[in-house]
This record gives C-alpha cells, sequence and structure tokens, in this order.
C-alpha cells in the first residue's frame, strides 16, 4: 500500500468509530467526489450517468454510478459492512463500585476480550431527542479518552496466564473515574451535542480504543489499527467506485451494518435495503419486475469482508494447502456449508476480474475439523439472488481492539473492485457468462 492510501485509510478509520460514524464519514467522502444524496422516503429520478448514495437508519450506505447509457440494465455490486465487534453502553450506563464509577456495558459482536483491557477508551454513537412533535437523532464522538477496563494484577490472580477467560459482567466492565464522576457521562454527552440533559431520550453508545492506527515492520510491510475488520473493505469499495468510470453495468458500494451480530436488522444485509435500491434504479430507467430479474441474472457480486491470514506463533490453525499470507494478495474464500457464497462460477469470474486487473489471489477453507465464521454474502443473496464470491484482505487478530494487515492488500483490493465497477458479466445461459 502507498503511502497515500496507507495515510488515507487511517484517516478513514480513524473517523470511523462506530458504524454511524463510518458511514459519516463515506457521506462525506462521496460528496467531495459528486455524489447526490438521496432520501429513501423521496422519489428518485435518476439520469444517465449520475452519481448517487442513500443510507438507511445513519449506519448503512449504498452509492451507485449510473452508465451514461443503459442498453441492457445489470449491476456489478461490491459489499462490505460498517460495523466491528465491541462494548456497548447499556440505556442506564453508570453504576457505584467500591469507590469507582463503572460504565455499564454488553458486547457487541464476538471480540477477542482480553484486547480490550488496559487500554484509553472514548465513545461514539447517537442520541435521541425531541424538538416539538418530532424525534431527531444527532451523532456524537467524544473523542476524549474516558474509559479503561483494568486487569486483575497477578498477585492477586496467580493463573492470569494460564487458560484466562474474562466473564463479560464481572470482568469487562470500565471504570471512568472514582465515585464522584457520578452522572458525568451523560452530563458530557448533553453538553457536547448542546441538548438538557433531560432533554434526551435514548441513545446507541459504543466503545471505541483511542490509539491511532499505524504503519510498522522493518520494511514498513504491516498496518495495525482498530476496525480493519472490515473498515479496510469498505473504504476500499469507496475508494474503488469513487475513482471508476461510468461503464456498461450499474456500479454499486454497499456498505451494511450488523454484520457482527447476524446482519438481521433492517440495516444488515439480511434486510430489504439492498434489493429495495436496486429495485427503484430499474423503476427509475423504465423497466418492470421481470425486466428486475433478468439484470439480476447478469449482475455480479462481491462480498468483501477481511480473511484470516496464517498466524505465524500457530500455523497449525490454518488447513495444510490454503495458507493465505499478508501482502500476498486478494484471498477467496471457499466453504463447502456455504456459510462462504463463492462456488466454482463466482470464483472463475472474480479470477478472470483479477487477472485483468493484474491483482494476486489466494485461497482459504477452513481446517476440517474446525468451524469457521461466516459473512454477509450469502445472507445478502436470500434477498438479492446473483452470483457472489467471498472474499477479505488477509490479517492477523481478527476481532481484536487492534487489528494488523498487509500494507500492499488494500490497494490490491481498490485494483480489482475497479475492474469490478468497470466491467459487466452477461448471462449467455445457466453456468455460462461473458465477462466484459
Amino acid at each position: 500500500m502507498n503511502d497515500s492510501t496507507s495515510d488515507q485509510l487511517l484517516s478513514f478509520i480513524s473517523s470511523s468509530t462506530c458504524s454511524f460514524l463510518a458511514v459519516k464519514t463515506a457521506s462525506e467522502l462521496l460528496n467531495e467526489c459528486g455524489y447526490k444524496k438521496l432520501g429513501e422516503n423521496e422519489k428518485w429520478e435518476l439520469i444517465p450517468g449520475g452519481r448517487y448514495y442513500v443510507t438507511r437508519n445513519q449506519s448503512a450506505i449504498i452509492a451507485f454510478n449510473i452508465p451514461e447509457s443503459i442498453s441492457s440494465l445489470s449491476f456489478m455490486i461490491s459489499a462490505s459492512h460498517s460495523d466491528s465487534p465491541c462494548f456497548k453502553v447499556k440505556h442506564s450506563p453508570e453504576t457505584d463500585a467500591s469507590g469507582y464509577t463503572k460504565i455499564n456495558v454488553e458486547a457487541y459482536g464476538g471480540m477477542l476480550r482480553s484486547t480490550w483491557l488496559d487500554r484509553p477508551l472514548s465513545a461514539s454513537g447517537r442520541v435521541t431527542y425531541t424538538e416539538g412533535n418530532k424525534v431527531v437523532s444527532k451523532l456524537i464522538d467524544l473523542k476524549k479518552p474516558l474509559f479503561m477496563i483494568p486487569s486483575v494484577a497477578i498477585h492477586m490472580n496467580r493463573n492470569a496466564n494460564e487458560n484466562a477467560s474474562y466473564n463479560l459482567a464481572t470482568d469487562m466492565q470500565p471504570i471512568t473515574g472514582t465515585s464522584s464522576a457520578k452522572g458525568s457521562l451523560m452530563k458530557l454527552i448533553s453538553e457536547s451535542i448542546g441538548i438538557a440533559e433531560n432533554d434526551i431520550i435514548g441513545h446507541e453508545l459504543f466503545l471505541y480504543p483511542v490509539d491511532n492506527g499505524t504503519v510498522w515492520g522493518a520494511n514498513d510491510e504491516f498496518i495495525s489499527s482498530p476496525r480493519l475488520d472490515d473498515l479496510q473493505c469498505a473504504y476500499a469499495s469507496l475508494r474503488a467506485l469513487t475513482e471508476s468510470k461510468t461503464a456498461d453495468a450499474v456500479a454499486v458500494a454497499y456498505v451494511s451494518d450488523n454484520e457482527e451480530v447476524g446482519s438481521g436488522t433492517k440495516q444488515g444485509a439480511d434486510s430489504t435495503f439492498l434489493y429495495d435500491t436496486l429495485s427503484r434504479i430499474n423503476v427509475c430507467f423504465g423497466n418492470d419486475e421481470n425486466g428486475l430479474r433478468q439484470a439480476l441474472a447478469s449482475s455480479f457480486m462481491v462480498s468483501a469482508d477481511n480473511a484470516h491470514a496464517v498466524h505465524p506463533n500457530h500455523p497449525e490453525y490454518a488447513d495444510g494447502s490454503h495458507r493465505p499470507v499478508m501482502n500476498g494478495g486478494i484471498v477467496i474464500k471457499h466453504a463447502s456449508s456455504q456459510t462462504y457464497t463463492t462456488d466454482a462460477v463466482s470464483s472463475a469470474i472474480f479470477t478472470a476480474l483479477c487477472k485483468k486487473a493484474d491483482v494476486p489471489l489466494q485461497h482459504f477453507v477452513n481446517r476440517s475439523d474446525m468451524r469457521g465464521g461466516s459473512t454477509l454474502g450469502n445472507i445478502s443473496g436470500t434477498h438479492v439472488s446473483i452470483n457472489t464470491v467471498d472474499i477479505g484482505l488477509p490479517q492477523l487478530a481478527m476481532h481484536s481492539s487492534y487489528e494488523t494487515a498487509g500494507v500492499k492488500d488494500t490497494d490490491y483490493l481498490i485494483s480489482a473492485l475497479k475492474m469490478l465497477f468497470t466491467s459487466s458479466v452477461n448471462m449467455t445461459a445457466d453456468g455460462e457468462y461473458e465477462i466484459k
């Protein structure tokens, strides 16, 4: 990854401290590139060559480029997600504990818990309040280091280094001060958004590490940061879209929310958001439902959600013949259980696109005796059934509060997605596709 890409990625991640702020940062990037914001509650009027985006719940976003001319509608789509494992602040946030003020939190997603200990944390999200007869949402990022989850000293827990486990209710509750700090969090929130504390109705606040991302290593080969999974892919997809010229197909960058907790929300991959958007694009160009089905048959999606690199200290966790390395290129992910949606056709199409873009590829399959994760690809496919490949950028310490990836791989994905967005896939028969 060149210095410009490295700096821009880390800047994007630094501003995207939760899914709400990720979509805000993405929207600002799109605005700077001349994209027009659409509302789901508005009538859409799209023009050839137009560039647009739409958000849902302030935490999911779809951006798209319309071709200059459309003879046969189809879509070339990238999909990623805006959320990362973290701690969510409960409705009543503060409790007293042995002379301290603790923040009452619950886990969001499957995190590596130990990595959250002894780190300065802040909070971001959104707050709701009323203005007359309206309910209004306001995004917030407190930025200041406010919280810490302290470890128990080795002198008090002699077995701390032996098969340690961490109970969410007892071991992972952060402190924000002594007893005198009681009430400070909501006061700080109200002051930061200029709203009386009593007017605040609700909040969705998420803790995040304040550590800055960095490029490191003897040859500056690695990049480490919070939230690489999956903001590295989200950033690459938006960057590729904004730098791509319009082509024969509608180019779509889709960033959903709540992948880390199953995607089952109105803004998640298991919602109608993608289908609704594609359907409305289809209608704007005079096509009926039959036309949409034809368009989807000649469409293609890249589900981009980071992948596991082989671990230097534990290579035994990787499958013997599938061991992706950082800076080795994009990883195509396979699973017979279809937790990854890749099949022979979608893998071949993506391989052809990467070959045209001169982008290296690797392959990942879980060890046969180990269960892997899942991605948004097959979930999204229950609503928009198109050929989809699951891919990711290789990384270490996935779901840690501070993850590591290769500096070259973001540029590889940007190049591959540029090729995706400027190509088309025409279905000539079931199982046969022409790539242009």
